[in-house]
């Protein structure tokens, strides 16, 4: 797999090569003439390749041609070399059926069959599959057409107590629910700070190129892999659990660019990822067909009494409970902002 990777590698930085040459020629090479153009010189260059299936290659310059036309049409920049420390990855299919997956094995050309963690989830034609490596960890995914993609949207849930809930993130708590369920925020990078530090000061004591660079900055990968995998895994939980609970959802639209700008809450707001995790939350809903309220921007859930609607003038942040001076009702801060965010 890793020689599949370097194919694909080697293939996308000879068609960059080849259509450079093509503009400066003021000649517009197009995707098929570039493959024509690999196809006559690739035994001859790379003999190892032999061995190898052509996909690779296949996929890696249609993936430029691609990219040409989106930085023709102003959508991206012009595509750059890759080089042997970026993403590890290539696309193993032609598109025609290529790839057989069988419970926990898939059927990979020119590699034979190899062992999943986890069988395919769904059924219907496979047409796409990418193989990466991320952290010395193999990784296939597999797009596939399903047949009743339609039904797709209203699964039957596992609760039946549905209703509508309204959703207050945060620093101290992941989210807290207007039902009154609280998820917790694990702060994965809090956890594992003294750890990540250890693992950049090996890292900057070794030099570059090295063996020894190469296993500290294996070690430093893995380090951010476990916290990026548990706040996923945190995120996840969290969001399937409260989409199977509600019938709508009411959300606040944070600023998380303008709330990076306080260097108080900063470190701490990017260990909670709040941006990823109402991302996974609109995803989810919408699969099942539950309507989400985003609130304005400007409307101040926390400082608005949910019992009678007055609004102060004032909340300091060590404020955790919420007293309203003009009904006399009285909880917590998170709770009442999600009672406020709770569509009617």
């Amino acid at each position: 797999m890793s020689k599949h990777c370097g194919y694909r590698r080697v293939a996308f930085n000879f068609a960059l090569s080849s259509f450079k040459v093509g503009l400066d020629a003021d000649e517009w090479r197009t995707e098929q003439e570039i493959r024509k153009e690999f196809n006559a010189v690739k035994y001859d260059k790379f003999d190892w390749c032999k061995e190898l299936s052509q996909n690779a290659s296949k996929n890696a310059i249609r993936d430029l041609g691609d990219a040409v036309t989106r930085w023709r049409k102003g959508q991206n920049r012009f595509p750059v070399y890759k080089n042997r420390s970026g993403k590890c990855s290539y696309q193993a299919d032609n598109g025609e059926g290529t790839v057989e997956v069988h419970k926990k094995r898939i059927n990979l050309p020119k590699i034979g069959w190899v062992r999943m963690r986890e069988e395919l989830r769904y059924s219907g034609e496979i047409t796409k599959v990418i193989v990466s490596k991320h952290n010395d960890t193999w990784f296939v995914s597999v797009t596939v057409r399903r047949l009743d993609s339609d039904n797709y949207k209203h699964q039957p849930t596992l609760f039946d107590d549905r209703q509508p809930i309204g959703i207050d993130v945060g620093i101290n708590t992941l989210a807290t629910c207007s039902n009154g369920d609280i998820y917790d925020n694990p702060r994965p990078l809090k956890r594992f700070e003294r750890k990540l530090a250890r693992a950049n000061r090996r890292l900057s004591r070794r030099q570059k190129g090295s063996q020894n660079w190469y296993k500290a900055k294996k070690l430093l990968s893995g380090v951010h892999d476990r916290i990026a995998n548990i706040r996923s895994d945190a995120h996840h939980q969290a969001t399937v659990r409260i989409v199977r609970k509600a019938s709508a959802i009411g959300i606040e639209t944070l600023n998380i660019s303008g709330m990076l700008k306080n260097r108080k809450i900063a470190k701490a707001l990017s260990d909670a990822a709040l941006g990823g995790f109402l991302t996974k939350l609109k995803y989810k809903a919408d699969r099942r067909g539950i309507p989400i309220t985003q609130a304005d921007r400007f409307f101040a859930s926390s400082k608005t009494c949910s019992n009678c609607g007055d609004k102060k003038a004032d909340l300091d942040l060590s404020e955790r409970t919420y007293h309203c001076s003009e009904c006399g009702f009285e909880c917590d801060r998170d709770v009442n902002a999600a009672y406020n965010l709770c569509p009617a």
